[in-house]
């Protein structure tokens, strides 16, 4: 049985980002390599800030991607806070 990663994706999808498009590519590379998968779920800044702990809870690290301005800031700095209280593993880039 093959290992999934659940993360999370702090930031607001937009299509015509290099980087939105390309993050899910370089995860599936990077999971092939280390044998496991994972599953990406793109969390609007916005609900982020609403839902707070509800909306990033689930998953096993979070990721917040480029793209400022955020819809949110609030969201986007409530993402990062809950990882790093959390002890959660994150990537901001």
């Amino acid at each position: 049985m093959i290992h999934t990663i659940r993360i999370g994706l702090v930031g607001d999808f937009h299509p015509t980002y290099q980087a939105h498009q390309a993050i899910p590519r370089a995860v599936e590379l990077a999971t092939a390599d280390l044998g496991c998968q994972a599953e990406l779920t793109w969390l609007p800044t916005a609900q982020v800030e609403q839902e707070g702990e509800a909306a990033l809870a689930d998953f096993d690290g979070l990721w917040c991607v480029p793209g400022s301005p955020y819809e949110s800031m609030d969201g986007a700095l409530r993402g990062i806070r809950f990882a790093r209280e959390r002890g959660k593993p994150f990537v901001g880039t």
